[in-house]
């Protein structure tokens, strides 16, 4: 006989940075493990220094790490997690990014311009990761950019079913901030049976980079309107979309992203905003000055852990979202 016959069975471990430990724990109690203790801090100058405290040899790993501020350390602390793993002889390395960074550079608006959405999954690929799970790219064609499998989970099944459990289906409408969400507020439309509208952004010609009209197209008159959108950064654009929705006659706005950025100016305009509720997911985590009563946090962990169950046993990742 040649070679040599193993019967070990296969093995799931994962792991987390510390951009969103929170999330991390909410997945590893929904898969029934423990987090692998990991040794991670900063040298003075900076620079990033971890080391798993188990053996990761032969190992299916999986490893979350959110891409939240600072953005930049982050991103750095994951590819030298993945660097690790793949020294460390991991059998396979998965790489799960809630809220992917650089998303919104994903195409040249003009010249001499980076695509960074292109450069991270580079990254990545390079440090060794084999795969990767996200939620709510900011558009689809991020996936191609990396270099093998892609699983892109969908936060609307946990958000439309809050919203629809909460308000009268009668009156709602979806509301697209922009022509670029309509696509996804179609999706919001079939699933909860409601009408759709659309906040549509004019420019003055006189200012550059200044929104001064916003036109709704739709009936929105004494409608309670639930605005949809992938993330909220600073607030200012979906805040003056509700506004928008408000001078035509809503009788209440309700807000709902996937990924609650929330950076810069966000905490006051979301403070003194007419929006009765903003409801974010938790991809990232909310910053302290945000736990207000009119936000609220849904978790995406048992979304997340049951796709890291089905890429683990071989399963199918997309049936999680036909089903729904």
């Amino acid at each position: 006989m040649t070679g040599i016959k193993t019967t070990g069975e296969k093995k799931l471990m994962l792991f987390s940075g510390r951009a969103h430990p929170e999330l991390a724990e909410e997945v590893a109690h929904q898969l029934g493990v423990g987090l692998v203790p990991t040794k991670a801090f900063d040298f003075a100058n900076g620079e990033i220094y971890v080391r798993y405290q188990e053996s990761a040899r032969g190992a299916d790993c999986f490893l979350i790490q959110s891409h939240t501020a600072p953005i930049n350390k982050w991103i750095m602390e994951q590819l030298i997690m993945i660097d690790a793993l793949k020294r460390a002889s991991a059998r396979s390395i998965t790489v799960v990014v809630p809220f992917y960074g650089y998303a919104r550079q994903d195409k040249k608006h003009r010249g001499r311009e980076p695509i960074s959405a292109r450069l991270i999954a580079d990254l990545m690929k390079t440090a060794g990761a084999d795969r990767v799970v996200t939620v709510d790219l900011h558009t689809d064609q991020i996936m191609g950019f990396f270099d093998g499998p892609v699983d892109h989970l969908f936060a609307l099944p946990v958000l439309a079913d809050y919203v629809g459990a909460k308000v009268d289906r009668d009156k709602l409408t979806v509301v697209s901030p922009d022509a670029g969400r309509v696509r996804v507020a179609d999706r919001w439309c079939d699933r909860l049976g409601a009408p759709l509208a659309i906040v549509h952004k004019r420019r003055d010609k006189d200012v550059a980079n200044q929104v001064t009209v916003h036109e709704v197209v739709g009936d929105v008159k004494d409608r309670v309107c639930v605005l949809v959108d992938d993330m909220i950064d600073t607030g200012g654009t979906i805040c003056a979309a509700a506004d928008a929705l408000f001078a035509n006659g809503a009788s209440d706005v309700i807000v709902t992203a996937t990924h609650g950025v929330l950076s810069g100016p966000a905490a006051d305009r979301l403070k003194n905003s007419k929006v009765s509720e903003f409801v974010f997911t938790n991809t990232l985590p909310t910053p302290s000055e945000l736990e207000l009563d009119k936000i609220t946090v849904l978790s995406m962990a048992p979304t997340i852990a049951r796709a890291l169950r089905e890429v683990f046993e071989d399963g199918s990742v997309t049936s999680l979202f036909e089903e729904q």
